[in-house]
This record gives C-alpha cells, sequence and structure tokens, in this order.
C-alpha cells in the first residue's frame, strides 16, 4: 500500500473496521483519542530525546530504530483518524483549510530562508 496508489477514505475505512471488529468505539471518546495521541507523540519523542541532527540521522539508519518510529507515527495517525470519524470531520478538508490559514500566516515571501519561522505582520 503506497501514498500515491490510497486514499484516506481507504485509510480511514481500515482503522474504523478495526476497531469495530473489536467492539472499541465504546473506549474512543474525542478526550481519551486526545489523550492517546499525546501519550504516543510522547512515545515518538523519546526516540530524539538528547540527540541532535546527525545523531537522529544516525540513529534512524538502523532498521530496528527506524522501524520502531515508524510504529510511532503510525499509532499517532491511527488515533488521529479514530479521533476525525468520531467527531465527523473530513480530514481531507480540515488539513487543506489549516494549510491555506498557515499560508496567510506565513507569506513565502517573508519567512523563506527564516532559521526561526514566526508568523509576520502584513501590513
Amino acid at each position: 500500500m503506497k501514498d500515491g496508489e490510497t486514499h484516506i477514505k481507504e485509510i480511514k475505512e481500515l482503522v474504523k473496521n478495526f476497531r469495530d471488529a473489536r467492539d472499541w468505539k465504546k473506549f474512543h471518546s474525542p478526550k481519551d483519542l486526545a489523550i492517546a495521541i499525546n501519550i504516543e507523540a510522547a512515545e515518538l519523542l523519546e526516540h530524539f530525546l538528547w540527540r541532535n541532527h546527525p545523531e537522529v540521522q544516525e540513529y534512524l539508519k538502523k532498521s530496528k530504530n527506524k522501524k520502531e518510529v515508524e510504529e510511532e507515527l503510525a499509532d499517532i495517525l491511527i488515533y488521529c483518524l479514530s479521533l476525525s470519524d468520531v467527531i465527523g470531520v473530513e480530514v481531507a478538508a480540515i488539513v487543506k483549510e489549516k494549510l491555506k490559514k498557515n499560508a496567510e500566516k506565513y507569506p513565502v515571501e517573508l519567512v523563506k530562508g527564516d532559521t526561526h519561522p514566526e508568523p509576520k505582520q502584513t501590513t
């Protein structure tokens, strides 16, 4: 399964079917899913704690480490897709809208090449 060959709808359906087959929807409140996302994000961060950029690059060259990072990322994405299902939002729509908002907040001509991007005042 590759990104360019798969639709978000298909992935959301896989996640939903997995959840429903186990009767786990009763555990998937927005609050609990948000907490789960945060916990998994913390587990992802553990792989990078105390490592500078070159050390991270070296760390990820080991297939075991990269696989563990991939699994944490997958957990985060699964919980995000589950949350989108539970609260009834379209992932593609909210991502597109947020990117539009960020484009206004961070105009290319004002931030490109910055080392520490912060919102720019457009006057």
